[in-house]
């Protein structure tokens, strides 16, 4: 709830500066659209309870979709969809790895950003929220159930786009997501014990990809 209550004072700022940035630009367009093939890389860690360990969470390319509203030429606020299915093992616990099977992700993230503006070249900075929604649990061979929590995190990040004329351009996005979740894993048929862990994921995305303005 304090995520939201900070993202909605930034996001409220961004239309006070609106009457600020009165800077000519015949380009300036309202909306634009990115595709982009991500490349998702945990920075994963875990406090797990009763067995001890560590996590480890698999890589994912997919694509991702987003969706930018210029309130001004230079302040911005992106919508970033995309979902990701990762595999998941316990490691190095007192009873050996364990195969915790697969889940998807999905953290649709919302940005509020700043873009420069250097000829075809345009960079941006971005700070914001995400809301991850854990579903699709494959619990694997040792468990016999697992719930992951959903949660709130922050976001940053960074990038540019690459006029390649008026309407088309191509982007390189990198972010640092921060997501945390709480796993219960029920594994009372293999080991005799429900076991707790929280997970840090805390992924930095790199994505390319074409977007076009309208």
């Amino acid at each position: 709830m304090k995520n939201l209550l900070l993202f909605a004072l930034l996001l409220g700022f961004t239309f006070n500066l609106n009457a600020q940035d009165t800077e000519p630009d015949d380009d300036f367009k309202k909306w634009q659209v990115r595709l982009r093939l991500i490349n998702i890389i945990p920075n994963e860690s875990a406090d797990i309870e009763t067995i001890n360990g560590d996590v480890d969470i698999s890589t994912a390319i997919v694509p991702e979709l987003d969706f930018t509203y210029f309130f001004t030429k230079h302040w911005a606020a992106e919508l970033i969809l995309g979902t990701a299915n990762h595999d998941v093992d316990a490691v190095n616990t007192d009873v050996d790895n364990i195969d915790l099977g697969d889940v998807w992700l999905l953290p649709p993230t919302l940005t509020l950003q700043y873009h420069f503006y250097s000829g075809d070249l345009k960079p941006y900075l971005g700070a914001g929220i995400n809301y991850t929604i854990f579903y699709g649990v494959d619990e694997g061979p040792t468990a016999d159930n697992i719930e992951y929590d959903n949660s709130f995190g922050f976001a940053f990040q960074s990038g540019f786009d690459y006029m390649l004329n008026d309407k088309w351009f191509v982007n390189l996005d990198a972010k640092y997501i921060f997501i945390n979740t709480e796993a219960t894993i029920d594994a009372t048929s293999e080991l005799g014990a429900i076991v707790r862990a929280d997970v840090d994921i805390n992924p930095f995305v790199i994505g390319l990809g074409i977007g076009m303005k309208f």
